[in-house]
């Protein structure tokens, strides 16, 4: 995939056709219920990855795209397998092993709140564009300076990708193996100078904006429209609805 486009899925979809602001403030709805609903509410957590599911198939998002790109809070699940080993608290058999009651109820607590975090995270990454995410997130009055350093970074990581590629081809072209231990001072060299180069590039982008009267804010800002009454009644629903879940289990007996 392109960097520019990051992991989205082009399509016409309902959830496609939602202005971007309408989408990450469901986003952030629904993560904070997900966080403050306790660890002990096991139902919840399943009706909040079957609202998830039915919002992936509403936007026509296949589930083995998911599965993989979930793959990267793989250092959250080895820490929750670890959890009931690590964690002092009353002890139970499981086969020829001995875990705490607590460290399995807390790498769960890990394990589900992690999944069903990231899986909000790529509905909307998989519906937005990254340009419409910052649009949105414009539009919803973040920091001018940090939507501009987050566009450049994305504008200008193709280039940073083409150099370490180039920069790996011509080592293997040099009889380099990267699978080598005592060959790793190589690959960090190659690092470093890219680091460098990117640096020496963001100076050169710098000086050439300030020439041209930057003052920082960008001369055209392009957002999206105001969302109408009726999207944002639409994509709060599953959050209000996990909202209402959270604060069922939270005070009920």
């Amino acid at each position: 995939m392109s960097l520019a486009d990051g992991l989205y899925r082009p399509g016409d979809t309902p959830v496609h056709r939602l202005r971007p602001q309408v989408k990450i403030v469901a986003l952030v709805a629904f993560t904070c219920a997900v966080a403050a609903t306790p660890r002990e509410a096991v139902w919840a957590f399943g009706v909040y990855a079957l609202l998830l599911a039915g919002l992936f198939a509403l936007a026509r998002v296949p589930a083995p795209w998911v599965l993989t790109r979930s793959l990267v809070e793989s250092p959250f699940l080895l820490l929750a397998l670890a959890f009931p080993f690590m964690v002092a608290g009353p002890e139970i058999r499981i086969g020829a092993l001995t875990a705490s009651t607590t460290g399995l109820w807390a790498g769960w607590n890990l394990l589900a709140k992690a999944t069903l975090g990231v899986w909000a995270a790529l509905l909307l990454s998989a519906t937005t564009p990254v340009a419409g995410v910052l649009a949105g997130l414009s539009r919803l009055r973040c920091p001018e300076i940090l939507l501009q350093i987050t566009a450049f970074a994305v504008r200008y990581a193709h280039l940073t990708v083409a150099e370490v590629t180039q920069m790996r081809l011509a080592r293997l072209a040099r009889c380099d193996d990267p699978r080598l231990l005592w060959q790793a001072g190589a690959l960090a060299r190659s690092l470093g100078v890219v680091f460098i180069r990117s640096f020496e590039r963001g100076e050169r982008v710098w000086q050439a904006m300030a020439a041209r009267g930057y003052t920082g804010r960008l001369p055209l800002e392009v957002g999206p429209a105001p969302a109408p009454a009726l999207q944002w009644t639409a994509a709060l629903a599953a959050p209000a609805l996990a909202a209402a879940i959270a604060l069922w289990t939270t005070v009920a007996p």
